[in-house]
């Protein structure tokens, strides 16, 4: 009994520091630069790595930039990568604003003409995902290709308590204890210790305001992929981790079904954050797609 509870202090060590490394690698090797620009009078924080056809991440709900650490390096090497704070989010201005998805959209296209990119690869997990392909419905002619990484977008399913949605803002360590399992596949990502890590960042980040705009905008129906997906003809491959507690895999087949011509990657033992669960198979996954012709 004892053996195996070594072997397991042993494993989430060295679960530890595998992505302590990772993220140096990362770091080190993309050395991103990170810049500002103004869009409608606002400050947007943004990184930006590599060079080549453009490629932009866009963070889902709660994020930043930094979600990507572990992305960044491996596209570097191939395209030029942007990666915004999207307005309301990490070092981003934070106007106490009625944000909603069209919101996001309107400013990544204000963010693109600020930065001359006329055409780009957009990649996009969880609300990420969802400002992605209302983008590429929008103005399909400056999409390339599309990534979805476990959007969100679809309307909830009917009987759906959606007061629910706003236990995606917990400042309590049991709403964060919910939270975590719902997000992370790994037990690790789930510890005590990270739940206290947890909370003290949602604290740090300043952005509680902002989600829960997002969240009664959503509650309210507004913006929502059911009548907008079929519109999109970019090539698109889709990435879902089979755990996902928070957008399910089935909203991933869905995807697949309604974009014409979409290929479906689905990556086992991994929650709602494939490309840092699980990020040398996203990185992987998203090259190949990239890359081809």
């Amino acid at each position: 009994m004892n053996s195996m509870l070594n072997v397991r202090r042993l494993l989430c060590v060295a679960l530890v520091l595998a992505a302590a490394s990772l993220s140096a690698l990362a770091s080190q090797a993309s050395a991103p630069v990170v810049k500002e620009t103004v869009v409608f009078g606002q400050k947007i924080t943004y990184a930006e790595a590599g060079s080549g056809p453009t490629v932009i991440l866009l963070h889902g709900l709660g994020g930043s930039w930094q979600a990507w650490q572990l992305n960044i390096a491996p596209l570097a090497e191939k395209f030029h990568v942007v990666v915004p704070d999207q307005i309301g989010f990490g070092k981003s201005d934070k106007p106490l604003a009625n944000y909603r998805i069209r919101t996001y959209v309107d400013f990544l296209d204000q963010f693109c003409k600020q930065l001359k990119i006329e055409r780009a690869s957009l990649v996009g997990n969880s609300m990420g995902g969802w400002v992605a392909a209302m983008f590429a419905a929008s103005f399909p002619d400056r999409v390339d290709k599309l990534v979805l990484v476990d959007a969100g977008g679809y309307a909830p399913p009917k009987g759906f308590d959606t007061r629910a949605y706003y236990g995606l803002n917990p400042t309590t360590r049991e709403g964060m204890k919910v939270l975590l399992a719902r997000v992370f596949y790994n037990k690790f990502l789930q510890s005590e210790a990270m739940v206290d890590q947890s909370i003290a960042a949602r604290l740090a980040a300043g952005d509680g305001y902002t989600i829960n705009s997002i969240t009664e905008s959503i509650i309210r129906g507004e913006d929502l992929l059911d009548d907008v997906v079929k519109t999109i003809k970019r090539p698109t491959l889709i990435i879902w981790g089979r755990q996902d507690g928070l957008v399910p895999l089935a909203d991933g087949e869905r995807f697949n079904r309604e974009i014409a011509g979409s290929k479906l990657v689905v990556i086992d033992q991994c929650g709602h954050v494939p490309n840092f669960e699980k990020a040398a198979e996203f990185n992987a996954a998203t090259l190949k797609f990239l890359t081809e012709q």
